[in-house]
This record gives structure tokens, C-alpha cells and sequence, in this order.
């Protein structure tokens, strides 16, 4: 299926809408954008979006679907130029939360372990295990699987190459930081041949991934098709990472690095129906699945990507009245920013010098400067968002002088 064009499918009314946003033409920014800063201050920051605005909004797919759209016309609109197609199969994920080399799960009927390096596979007996786990020989780093009971960890069997383990309806995986039930099989997978290190690892199908993730991406509970177009985005990116795999032993994360995936115990009933109801479904360019990035609110205009798909646009599905990301606000003192950039000193004076020109106050701050008693330093918009937990780096400024520093 091809995409439609940019605005077909959308009432009269939302053309106009979406039409009538200010166009801030590429490169505009304001004539005066220096503010000094005297004495003791506060920097009051007023701010649009949250995230890099690249790709699909998620507030902005909730305001979409409210307006009547289909999930197909918001990916359409959110990734203009891609196209449609399907993706199935498996995906290997890294638990990052288990920050131990070994792997330990709780004793379940029916448990089984494989052994990688020779394909063999057998059933875990039903013993008076009440865990069961996969960890390292110390003498020549082989995987030992072991299983306890009372206390004490007793060897049942030494694997030739990395070990699996897997349950009907999923096993439930004991953290440091707690515990969490996974569908699909759990891996201790060594980094490199010959490694001593395991990190832990979840197979599983695309789509019972899937399940995993959208709950913890965008809330259950929205408008089904703004729901199954995070299904659609977060199917597409990770068959996209499957073909660019973080690395040999596995192909994505399970946190904001990549996408958020909680395992079974995150699955949602309303999301899980929003997967279903897509299945399947992908965005591609030319046969291969897109770089599906998405955030939760570009404030009312996407910021340009890496891709042609992940375009610069007005967007006029992002400010409806439920979205307190679309315009925001906070106040910090100067202290925050001479703590952030001690080399500047006592801090005299704010240049923000180039914006991307999309939007209110010409778009995105790209770069600025920051001059003080002792030197200066140019920063993105994004090193400030860093530095002071802003939502995005669309935003402008406010200074205004609390006490006069210095001898009078």
C-alpha cells in the first residue's frame, strides 16, 4: 500500500488547520536574542514539546485520532514519504537491569534449558528448586546450571556453549533490582567467544514483544488508533534495529536508549489489543523497514531527523488541550548554569545565535553562548536541555535580576 498524499484523507477543516500554522521560514531567528544578566538572577525558560520532535508525536497521534483519523493516516502523516509493508520473526533484546553474569529465574512446570553450543535440549526436573539459574564455571568459563533450594546452590548439569532458558507462558526473572515475568526465552549470552561475562538476554517474537513495549510508550487507555500507531512505530523500529543490531549477542535495549520494554508483567490488555489489531504492519523505504523514531510532544512542529521521512512540519494534532508538553514553563537561577559551565564565572551574558527556523522564535535552539566574568563556551540547545533537565530545545528566555552582585 502506498502512502497517501500529506493532507488527503483529512477534512476541509484540518487542511485549514493545518495550513494556517505560522510557516517560520528555515533560518529565520530573531533580530535580538541576547540577554544580559546582572547580578544575582533568574532565567525563566518557556518551552514547546517534549523530545527531539523527530518522527511521530504521541500526544500529537492522541490529538490525530480525536479528530477522526485512522492509524494509517497518522504514520502517514508523521512519516511522510514511507510506505507500507509487514515484518515478523524474532527479536533479542538486553535485559539491562540484570547487571549480573549470571541468570535466575524462578522454578516453573515445565521449564526447560538448552545448550547453545550444542542445540541439545532438556526438561528442568520437578525438584524442590525454588530458583533455578544460569552462571559461570570460575575454572573454564563454561555455563553451569544449577538450582536451589533452602539456600544453597547445587550443580545439575555443565553446558558445552551459552545456556537458554524457557517456559510455557514465560519465566519470571530474579534482578538485583526485583523481579519480572518474560514471555520468550532468556539467554546468558557471552559478549565474545570465549568470554567469561554473560549478559542477560530475552528472544521472543516481534509481536509478543510488542506487548511489552507499547504500554510503556504511550498510555493504554488513549484512543485505540492513537495506540495502534505506536504499535505500527514501535514494530517498525525494531525490525529497523534488527538490521543494525546494537550488538553480536543481541539487537536492541530495553530502555529510552532505544524503545522502553517492560517484558509480561508491563503488558496492558487495551495495548495488547492495539498490536494485535495491527499485526504485522511496518513502514518502509525501498523494502526496508524505516528508522521509526518517535517522542511524546514535538510542540506543535516535528524537528527534522536523519531521514527524508523524518521531516520538519507544522503539526496541528499536538496542541489539544490535554497535552501539557505542547507549551511549558520553568524558572532556574544563573548559579545553575555557572555549575554546569564553571569555566564562564560569574555569568554576564546569554547569545543564542542559530535556531533551525521552524516555528515560534525561529524553532529548536542549535547553538548559543553563554559569557561570563572568566570566559565563554558554545553550547546546542540540547547540552542546555541536558544540563538543566529541559523538556526539549525548542524554547526562549526570560532574565530577570534578583540582587545586584559586587560591591555598590
Amino acid at each position: 500500500m502506498r502512502p497517501r498524499p500529506l493532507l488527503a484523507g483529512l477534512s476541509t477543516g484540518l487542511v485549514a488547520a493545518l495550513l494556517a500554522l505560522p510557516a517560520g521560514p528555515a533560518g529565520a531567528v530573531p533580530s535580538a536574542e541576547t540577554w544580559s544578566v546582572l547580578g544575582s538572577s533568574s532565567v525563566t525558560i518557556t518551552g514547546r514539546g517534549f523530545g527531539h520532535g523527530h518522527g511521530l508525536s504521541q500526544y500529537g497521534a492522541e490529538g490525530a485520532a480525536r479528530a477522526g483519523l485512522t492509524h494509517q493516516q497518522i504514520a502517514e502523516f508523521y512519516y511522510p514519504g514511507t510506505q507500507w509493508g509487514t515484518a515478523s520473526g524474532k527479536v533479542a533484546v538486553h535485559l539491562t537491569a540484570d547487571t549480573t553474569d549470571d541468570v535466575v529465574v524462578l522454578a516453573k512446570p515445565g521449564a526447560t534449558v538448552r545448550d547453545l553450543g550444542t542445540q541439545r535440549r532438556w526438561r528442568l526436573p520437578q525438584n524442590s528448586a525454588r530458583q533455578w539459574r544460569l552462571t559461570t564455571n570460575a575454572a573454564n568459563g563454561r555455563t553451569l546450571v544449577q538450582w536451589r533450594a533452602k539456600g544453597a546452590w547445587r550443580r545439575w548439569k555443565v553446558l558445552v556453549g551459552d545456556g537458554e532458558l524457557a517456559a510455557p507462558g514465560g519465566l519470571t526473572l530474579v534482578t538485583p533490582s526485583g523481579s519480572t515475568t518474560y514471555r520468550g526465552k532468556l539467554r546468558a549470552a557471552s559478549p565474545s567467544p570465549g568470554s567469561r561475562a554473560r549478559d542477560t538476554v530475552n528472544v521472543l517474537s516481534l509481536e509478543n514483544y510488542l506487548k511489552g513495549v507499547v504500554p510503556l510508550e504511550i498510555p493504554a487507555a488513549w484512543s485505540q488508533e492513537a495506540v495502534r500507531t505506536q504499535a505500527v512505530a514501535a514494530r517498525t523500529y525494531a525490525a529497523f534495529e534488527r538490521s543494525e543490531p546494537l550488538a553480536a549477542h543481541y539487537q536492541i535495549c530495553d530502555t529510552t536508549a532505544c524503545q522502553v520494554y517492560g517484558g509480561k508483567s508491563a503488558e496492558h490488555p487495551l495495548a495488547t489489543a492495539a498490536v494485535e489489531a495491527t499485526a504485522g504492519q511496518v513502514l518502509t523505504v525501498d523494502g526496508e523497514p524505516a528508522f521509526t523514531q518517535f517522542s511524546s510532544s514535538n510542540g506543535g512542529w516535528s524537528a527534522a531527523g536523519s531521514r527524508p521521512y523524518l521531516a520538519a512540519q507544522p503539526d496541528p494534532y499536538d496542541g489539544w488541550s490535554g497535552n501539557p508538553n505542547h507549551v511549558w514553563e520553568t524558572t532556574v537561577g544563573d548559579e545553575r548554569l555557572e555549575a554546569a559551565w564553571p569555566v564562564i564565572g560569574d555569568l554576564q551574558r546569554i547569545d543564542v545565535t542559530e535556531r533551525d527556523g521552524n516555528g515560534e522564535w525561529g524553532g529548536r535552539v542549535q547553538r548559543m553562548v553563554l559569557t561570563g566574568s572568566t570566559g565563554s563556551v558554545t553550547v546546542s540547545g540540547d547540552d542546555l536541555r541536558r544540563a538543566l533537565g529541559l523538556r526539549s530545545s525548542w524554547f526562549t528566555l526570560q532574565v530577570t535580576t534578583r540582587t545586584a552582585r559586587g560591591p555598590w
